[in-house]
């Protein structure tokens, strides 16, 4: 596997967590595949059209987010991306801190990286962030 192609995938997540804070979402539809299944920690999945809808009227408004990556696996087109995210942001108005283990599986397909899938799944308040 090739440090520029693993440079690639980190540059895409690192611009999907950027778009998510503007939020930009021009950049979150190049970023997201049009077959995206986003499941979110509380166990709510979207597809691609539901998470830009639920960014574009304030359903979700992240003011942080930290993503420390802990590998990523490049088969192919296929990357998998394995770590945590860390955010504050409101959920319908509410705030929340999540922190979170993070599955993200980009693939590039259509030439460019996109992200196909993510998980995340919350983690006990007292699990460190892993040392890289």
């Amino acid at each position: 596997m090739s440090d520029d192609v693993v440079a690639e995938v980190l540059a895409a997540e690192d611009r999907r967590y950027e778009a998510l804070l503007g939020p930009d979402l021009p950049a979150l539809e190049r970023l997201f595949h049009d077959r995206l299944s986003y499941a979110h920690s509380s166990g709510v999945r979207d597809t691609k059209a539901e998470y830009l809808a639920k960014i574009e009227n304030g359903y979700y408004d992240y003011s942080r987010l930290d993503h420390p990556v802990e590998r990523v696996d490049v088969l192919g087109d296929t990357a998998v991306v394995v770590g945590r995210m860390d955010a504050d942001l409101l959920v319908e108005g509410t705030p929340k801190t999540l922190d979170v283990l993070a599955l993200a599986v980009w693939t590039r397909d259509t030439g460019e990286w996109q992200l196909l899938a993510y998980a995340s799944t919350p983690l006990p308040a007292s699990t460190p962030l892993p040392r890289g």
